[in-house]
């Protein structure tokens, strides 16, 4: 282990906060403040204070684990397990097709994991069946994004300019506990003189500190922004020049809003008629305003529609693509970002490249080495794949991801999994997913290997190696490479991260998401460099310079999508003929143009639906599910940390005290919660910080009380975003 400080990052939310790993006198590692990184500044939540305790050996996975005749898993050389992995994959191929594999990933791996897992399922497996939790998260954010901008990045500017705009409308997001070190910008701006808007059915710790808090019913988001845009209109703060110059569909987005006017919004949503006025002058006074969007209104299954139906609001007051302006969704996993732009998902290529586009396929198969013509076409999406297992996927890899406890039907998904022919994940601890594996494979941590994330502002980081893993540990890259091997590849899958990342930057580079101009030694020196980073000085068009301090409307633009030249030649080499001086990276989006093909964005024009499953007569009420400040997406890692489980130690059912008396209950109290998918049981908080006909629960925890078992798999049309966040429920007070 070093002797001194390490500057890196935490593995949690996708602040992905500075911190220093000191050595410890256990032969651990303590983490210490690291003030120099401009997104914490030294600040930590509890998750990332306590990381260091799932690095322990008495937590965590520290030998493969194979499925024994007698159905335990028991202890297994390394030699053992990834035949066995090789034998299972391999038979699925031989006896049902390439996609009777399938490849799961997770939005936690590192940009090289990333990349390497899809670069294996597509050449390797030749599957088309590959894509990851991320798809979870932020997909309904990315599918609107593109759709109006032509370019997906969580945030298009840093979040050091949230602080210095006019006003922040926060939609379905919950700083406070999901990113807490990231409430400091939001603070800031009220003492500014900036206002913040919250929207949330639920008065959260974030809720509590804005200026004023909408609690719209759940699923209505979309009706919420159509009324405030109609308000837009009628009262005169439609920025027209803006309109004229920058953006194409208003006609037909215009018509759309104004069929819902505010009372009939007010009956969708809750949210009252002066309510609804309030926010529009909030958000249409100052000269610059944002709009940030989070879980709450992207997992719907009209999601995109919703997401696109914000970015209306920010287009037609000219709030996007002007300095301290804009739409952005707070990407929640480590490396939500990075990991939907370097090919885990189900349709795409690295950079953000189209797996559909022939130029895009071209450019990735000379940098693999193969025909273009050898790569499959897109696959399901994270459910449907999930859906498929045992029926059409035999065999899946899974690397990094829990869904027994984190996708939607979770029961459902929990029959899929035990119902193939052969499951191997690759993981850190024996989480609920693994369990169930056929072969376990025990990998290295954050601390404890390189490589690289993207965090939600679109900043790419260096992750660095604190301390060696235990005996008996391998990387994940280490894994992908003995399985390429054992499956007759036996170039093209190095276990060295640099020499990934040098390959992903060609693979990279001209494509949306480009990254040809980032090293390693950047990435040190730097703190962190923002993409679009072309090789050298870039291709005409690209990113040329950011805004200036006064806020003038110049610099950065995205014209992305040209391509770069380079020199680099097939196969794994180590990026030769990239340039990699001069370009500074693209912390701001969109300034002169945006990355459409006119340099237009596209208002989207949408109206209001139902949720796909609204309540009835034996299912009255409507639930919600998210996260608290101590545990962390399925807490496969955080509840393994003592101090975390004493802040939040179980599941909850969060109600209203009118709702509570309808039912008889009282604090504590079991409630069972019921849909038309399952049953899950916790105890009763009873606060009036919700709405009287809405329920809450965490996901963090397995078995009775997980709350997946609940929701609704409804998928978005676009993005194939499951409807995590409202389903109805009946609740029942369990007797002794």
């Amino acid at each position: 282990m070093e002797t001194s400080a390490t500057p890196t990052h935490c593995p949690y939310c996708a602040l992905q906060c500075g911190m220093n790993l000191t050595p410890a006198p256990d032969g651990g590692v303590e983490v210490t403040e690291r003030a120099d990184f401009p997104v914490n500044r030294g600040a930590l939540c509890g998750k990332g204070r306590t990381a260091p305790a799932v690095l322990s050996s008495r937590v965590r996975l520290t030998s493969p684990l194979v499925r024994s005749r007698d159905g335990a898993l028991r202890p297994a050389g390394w030699g053992e397990a990834l035949d066995r992995v090789a034998e299972g994959l391999s038979r699925a191929r031989v006896v049902h097709g390439p996609d009777a594999c399938g490849v799961f990933g997770g939005g936690g791996l590192t940009n090289e994991k990333a990349y390497a897992l899809g670069k294996f399922a597509r050449i390797v497996l030749g599957t088309s069946q590959i894509d990851y939790n991320g798809r979870f998260c932020m997909s309904s954010a990315a599918a609107a994004g593109n759709a109006a901008f032509g370019l997906d990045r969580g945030l298009p500017f840093p979040l050091q300019d949230v602080p210095r705009t006019g006003c922040v409308i926060l939609v379905g997001a919950n700083p406070a506990e999901t990113m807490p070190p990231s409430l400091r910008y939001f603070t800031e701006l009220r003492e500014n003189g900036g206002t913040l808007i919250v929207v949330d059915p639920r008065r959260t710790k974030t809720a509590e500190q804005a200026d004023l808090h909408l609690a719209p019913r759940p699923g209505t988001d979309l009706a919420l922004a159509l009324g405030l845009l109609h308000l837009v209109v009628a009262e005169g703060h439609t920025d027209e020049d803006y309109v004229r110059r920058r953006t194409s569909g208003w006609e037909e987005a215009r018509a759309a809003a104004m069929a819902h006017w505010p009372e009939y919004v007010e009956r969708i949503t809750g949210v009252s008629v002066p309510q609804l006025r309030q926010a529009v002058r909030m958000f249409c006074e100052p000269e610059s305003a944002m709009v940030l969007t989070a879980r709450g209104p992207e997992q719907q299954s009209k999601g995109t529609d919703t997401v696109g139906a914000w970015i209306n609001l920010c287009l037609a007051t000219g709030r996007a693509g002007r300095p301290l302006s804009g739409y952005g969704c707070l990407t929640g996993q480590g490396n939500g970002q990075g990991g939907r732009e370097h090919g885990q998902k189900a349709d795409q290529l690295p950079g953000y490249r189209k797996l559909t586009d022939p130029e895009a396929r071209r450019h990735v198969a000379e940098v693999w080495g193969v025909d273009p013509d050898s790569l499959p076409g897109p696959g399901r999406s994270a459910y449907e794949l999930l859906d498929a297992l045992g029926t059409d996927v035999r065999a899946l890899l899974l690397m990094g991801s829990n869904p027994v406890v984190s996708a939607p039907r979770a029961a459902h998904v929990e029959e899929r999994l035990r119902s193939l022919d052969f499951l191997a994940v690759s993981d850190v601890v024996l989480s609920e997913t693994a369990a169930l594996a056929d072969v376990v494979l025990p990998v290295a941590q954050w601390a404890e290997e390189t490589g690289t994330t993207t965090s939600l502002e679109g900043r790419v980081l260096l992750r660095r190696r604190a301390l060696a893993p235990p005996p008996g540990v391998r990387t994940d890259l280490e894994v992908l490479h003995e399985l390429a091997a054992r499956l007759g590849v036996e170039k093209g899958f190095p276990t060295d991260p640099e020499e990934v990342f040098d390959e992903l930057r060609r693979a990279t580079a001209g494509a949306p998401a480009d990254y040809s101009g980032i090293t390693y030694r950047r990435l040190a020196e730097q703190n962190g460099i923002f993409w679009p980073c072309p090789s050298g000085n870039g291709p005409a068009g690209s990113p040329t310079g950011t805004p200036t301090e006064t806020g003038t409307e110049t610099g950065t633009h995205t014209r992305t999508g040209t391509r770069t030249r380079t020199d680099a030649g097939t196969g794994t080499g180590s990026g030769t003929g990239i340039r990699t001086d001069g370009h500074p990276g693209t912390p701001r989006l969109f300034l002169d143009r945006f990355a459409t093909g006119d340099g237009r964005a596209r208002f989207a024009p949408v109206s209001y639906r139902a949720a796909a499953e609204e309540p009835d007569e034996e299912y009255p009420v409507l639930l919600t599910t998210g996260r608290v400040v101590a545990q962390y997406q399925s807490g496969a890692q955080t509840r393994r940390v003592d101090e975390l489980n004493a802040a939040a130690p179980g599941p909850f059912v969060e109600l209203h005290p009118r709702l509570a008396a309808r039912l008889g209950a009282a604090e504590g109290d079991p409630l069972a919660v019921v849909s038309r998918r399952g049953r899950a049981v916790a105890a009763a908080r009873i606060t009036t910080a919700i709405r009287p006909d809405t329920v809450f629960m965490p996901f963090h925890w397995p078995g009775e009380g997980r709350a997946n078992t609940l929701t609704n798999p409804a998928l978005d049309p676009t993005s194939r975003m499951p409807e995590f966040k409202v389903c109805a429920v009946r609740l029942e007070v369990v007797r002794p």
